[in-house]
């Protein structure tokens, strides 16, 4: 079985999703042609090459013999993906070290919390950066590299990965120059598409998620024949649905693990999407938590929005709940009583006239999730460009930092 979107409860006409079929079958073939910038991603599943994950994985099995602690330092792209993985799969059985994520805000005082576990926890340390020069990344791998100096002296070098540009960039010259062990980010490849690459699958191989797993379920994806029903049926429906008012996109999930990789959706929409005063919000929402804050919002509050909610068949841990919760929920299973409420809001929302998407996915394993991975890069890939928009640039980004970076080189003046 593979990924089912249903929108029967999306309030879209037969008529809407047929007339833009072809449109999104051509932005299909576009993004498969290969003749677009910064879209290696969509054949990278099915042109892995084996050699270089088996010395992915025996550089992971080297690290797992002298770190207890494994810190990831990226920004966006560099980290998300992965870290929604970890945190999805939650894969750190005993004998792996923990993974944890820096370099991506600029808060000093997270910083320091992380540079003290360096201090006490054997280390290893990875900066990810296609340039080097990202500012928040930079910063946290100048303070961490200092405080590993300090630990391990010269030896602290064996400790410290790259994954960067193959050839350019200030991190591949201190690569170069200090003997870091590194991994390449593939330059037709974008941060945000980034996680079925060395960017994603290094940290993920350390923390003991079975990558060949996630890939085998991305390229059973990439040939899936369902790409002529639902991803593409996914994509229609989002573009209909902003045709008709619908600006916010509020991605959902009842298992409060996958919540990280909502924040991988977001980044992945967000910036891919909007452009050119076009493209859908994505906001991230985690039940049943937020249905006793914004669910009340939801249900009554102003239309502008649509729900996509990713749902599971099945689940590989339950609690059965004890009697004394009273006759309603005693004897029954956490795992019931979320379904229920699961179709409980789907129903609620449905006669309220709120537009609601489900994607609903087998299992939670790393073959599904990968699966899942590519199901979503693509699709956007595919509303993006019926948006008319570049899937694969970031201007508005590139502004905001054009100014840090002027503000920044102003402080330096005033000294």
């Amino acid at each position: 079985m593979g990924i089912h979107i249903d929108t029967s409860s999306a309030g879209l006409t037969e008529e809407c999703l047929e007339k833009k079929r072809d449109q999104a079958e051509e932005a299909l073939d576009l993004l498969w042609s290969g003749g677009e910038p910064f879209t290696g991603w969509v054949r990278l599943p099915l042109e892995q090459d084996e050699q270089s994950i088996e010395t992915l994985l025996n550089v992971a099995a080297e690290v797992w013999t002298k770190c207890d602690l494994f810190v990831v330092l990226g920004a966006g792209g560099s980290s998300l993906g992965a870290k929604a993985i970890i945190d999805a799969s939650k894969p750190m059985p005993h004998g792996f070290p923990n993974v944890v994520f820096a370099g991506y805000n600029l808060d000093a005082a997270s910083l320091l919390e992380v540079a003290e576990q360096v201090r006490i926890q054997e280390t290893c340390i990875c900066a990810i950066s296609k340039s080097g020069t990202t500012v928040e990344t930079l910063i946290a791998f100048s303070v961490l590299k200092e405080v590993m100096k300090e630990k391990y002296g010269q030896a602290a070098n064996s400790r410290i990965y790259t994954i960067t540009d193959e050839k350019e960039g200030a991190l591949r010259q201190e690569t170069q120059a200090e003997g870091y062990t590194s991994f390449v980010a593939p330059a037709n490849v974008g941060g945000r598409y980034s996680v079925l690459t060395p960017v994603g699958l290094f940290p993920l191989a350390v923390a003991g998620v079975d990558i060949k797993a996630l890939l085998s379920g991305a390229e059973a994806m990439a040939v899936d024949p369902s790409w002529d029903r639902d991803a593409i049926l996914y994509a229609i429906a989002r573009v209909c649905l902003n045709e008709n008012g619908k600006t916010i996109e509020a991605l959902e999930s009842f298992d409060p693990t996958m919540e990280t990789f909502g924040q991988w959706l977001k980044q992945l929409f967000g910036e891919s999407e909007g452009k050119d005063g076009k493209g859908i919000y994505p906001t991230v929402l985690s039940f049943t938590r937020d249905l006793h804050s914004v669910g009340q919002y939801l249900q009554d509050g102003t239309p502008a929005f649509f729900e996509t909610m990713i749902l599971f068949d099945s689940s590989e841990r339950d609690l059965v709940i004890p009697e004394s919760a009273g006759a309603d929920l005693g004897g029954l299973t956490m795992n019931q009583i979320n379904d229920c409420v699961a179709k409980g809001v789907i129903a609620a929302h449905a006669k309220a006239g709120i537009p609601l998407i489900t994607v609903t996915v087998p299992q939670k394993d790393a073959f599904h999730l990968g699966r899942l991975i590519y199901f979503f890069e693509l699709s956007c890939g595919i509303s993006a460009t019926m948006f008319g928009v570049n899937p694969f640039d970031q201007p508005g980004v590139e502004r905001y930092k054009h100014e840090a970076i002027e503000e920044i080189r102003k402080l330096r003046v005033g000294k």
